[in-house]
């Protein structure tokens, strides 16, 4: 009678213990560990991220690390820790907080827009994905990859489209790098690359020219009408004469990019380079920024006339105003220089 009772006392002790130990496990697993009180909070995980560094990352957000901790190696996620970004919504429990870190990476909006060098690329990507400027400036000037897909340290700015396009946080300098390629080339279509052909210019010439289209210009609808100037600038052989290119080829030259130049003066005209379109006939060898697609398509799609001169428009401002001979240009001119000496421009 008396081991009837200790076997039944060692039984409710095991029903008792094994309870509480369920009921501890349930509660490690199932209840809540946020302690923040935003809707979600965003944690990013670099790719050569320890479980210490995942840890660190999420130690504001959780209310119990232990338990976290816990789960996390009966999840076996402790030992396979997954880079990228993940959003940690207010009121999850350790379970679902892991089955985040391990399966929801979540992608970004990425955006970059109109970047004088690849040096300026390389910041503004590094400011949205892990990879740093470093990495991402080396894959952008690596001289095999450049070669083998027909650009030279003068057009690979060219490669780069200004968009906004869908990563992951996590993406090299090299993904980053290959899927513009990708994207350059979905972009370079059979329509496209047609009427380059037709033009008698290959993409990344029109890349170049486009990038002065987009200096000149601002306004979208004129775009085109600049592009038809030029074309026909080309087309004669004659000096594209592009203030914008003269102040690139300065910055080249000096190696100073944040300079800031408003009037281009006639001894700028006379820096060597092939830059300087007052000095060297034809398209220059590469963009002096990177062109907007609306520039692009507008070399494409470019005007048909006879327009060779143009001057900004102090009547209409943004716009210009185009013609056909040097005297009738002359005569649009005076009003324009009229207006920058009142403005007290100089340089």
């Amino acid at each position: 009678m008396y081991i009837k009772k200790i076997i039944l006392f060692i039984v409710l002790a095991g029903l008792v213990g094994g309870g509480l130990f369920a009921y501890k496990v349930y509660n490690a697993i199932f209840t809540p560990n946020t302690s923040f009180n935003n809707e979600e909070a965003f944690v990013y995980v670099a790719s050569d991220a320890t479980f210490e560094d995942v840890k660190g990352s999420l130690d504001p957000l959780l209310t119990d690390m232990e338990t976290f901790e816990q789960i996390s190696e009966r999840k076996g996620y402790s030992a396979n820790v997954k880079a990228g970004k993940y959003a940690i919504k207010k009121g999850m429990n350790n379970n679902e907080i892991i089955n985040t870190l391990r399966s929801r990476n979540l992608p970004i909006k990425l955006a970059f827009n109109n970047q004088e060098r690849v040096h300026d690329l390389a910041g503004r990507i590094a400011s949205q994905i892990e990879a740093d400027s470093l990495s991402l400036l080396q894959a952008f000037q690596d001289e095999k990859f450049l070669s083998d897909n027909g650009f030279n340290d003068d057009t690979k700015l060219s490669m780069y489209l200004p968009n906004s396009y869908e990563f992951f946080w996590n993406t090299s300098a090299a993904e980053f790098r290959d899927r513009m390629l990708k994207e350059y080339k979905a972009f370079w279509n059979a329509s496209r690359l047609e009427k380059a052909k037709r033009l008698n210019l290959s993409p990344n010439e029109v890349s170049a020219l486009a990038s002065i289209v987009h200096k000149e210009t601002a306004k979208v609808d004129e775009r085109p009408k600049v592009a038809g100037l030029y074309l026909n600038r080309v087309r004669k052989r004659m000096f594209l004469q592009a203030d914008p290119t003269v102040i690139y080829a300065i910055k080249k030259s000096t190696g100073n990019y944040d300079t800031i130049i408003k009037r281009v003066l006639y001894k700028d005209l006379e820096v060597d380079s092939p830059y300087n379109t007052y000095k060297y006939i034809g398209i220059p060898p590469g963009p002096i920024t990177m062109p907007d697609i609306s520039a692009i398509d507008g070399v494409l799609n470019a005007e048909k006339h006879n327009y060779l001169y143009m001057v900004a428009n102090v009547q209409n401002f943004g716009y210009h105003k185009f013609a056909e001979s040097l005297a009738q240009h002359n005569q649009n001119k005076v009003q324009y220089i009229r207006w920058i000496n009142e403005q007290n421009i100089t340089r």
